[in-house]
């Protein structure tokens, strides 16, 4: 069942707020969908923004990176954190240069990113990594040795200062310029999966797993 709507000052939707959406069903749905995020996060009063892979457990999101990381440098207790994720879904041609858009959707999360310390734990969050990216892959695949284990850090941030912003549809022009001269509409985009590319050194009597054959994403 979805969360009442109930945003935070820091994560309520100022601009457009008809486009906010707070329900945690939705915000799950677009986690879910996408492949990459965007950690924001300050360092000596420097901000940076690390574009990273994610997968998500109930209510927690899980980064994968670097034990070697900027950010894993001055984790101590753990790091505020700004994770970002937007789904492009169409280019909105209007009538005016002004009102061009795009359909999207996207989620925010404010909190704070604490180090995955517990083995069990660290192993699960990379299955969902994995399973989060390609699903079925985990199981297809030499699983992580204690080296690659100890090279790699596992961020948990809990999903619970969170927003969305979603918009469709299609352009909304000013009544003056209706009457303008050109094509207005939506220009619709979405992520396809070609046809799998085998590895050269790989035995051509090998056939393309089921999964990456006919990958899809939702």
């Amino acid at each position: 069942m979805s969360e009442a709507p109930t945003p935070s000052p820091r994560t309520r939707v100022v601009r457009e707020p008809d486009r906010a959406v707070y329900d945690r069903d939705t915000v799950y749905r677009i986690l879910d969908a996408g492949f990459i995020c965007h950690v924001g996060f300050a360092l000596d009063g420097q901000p940076f923004v690390i574009p990273t892979s994610y997968g998500r457990q109930n209510a927690n999101l899980y980064i994968h990176g670097s034990a070697a990381s900027r950010m894993l440098k001055q984790m101590k207790n753990g790091v505020a954190v700004c994770v970002t994720v937007t789904l492009l879904d169409g280019l909105v041609l209007a009538r005016s240069v002004f009102n061009h858009s795009m359909n999207y959707r996207s989620v925010v999360i404010l909190g704070e990113a604490t180090l995955v310390e517990d083995p069990q734990e660290k192993l699960a969050a990379l299955r969902s990594l994995s399973e989060h990216i390609l699903p079925g892959r985990w199981e297809d695949s030499r699983p992580p040795n204690e080296q690659e284990l100890r090279a790699t850090s596992v961020l948990r941030v809990p999903i619970e200062e969170f927003s969305a912003k979603v918009r469709t549809g299609p352009p909304i022009d000013d009544a003056e310029d209706m009457n303008f001269p050109t094509w207005a509409g939506v220009v619709p985009l979405e992520m396809k999966a070609g046809e799998p590319i085998r590895d050269p050194q790989l035995d051509p009597n090998r056939a393309a797993p089921v999964y990456a054959q006919n990958y899809a994403r939702s």
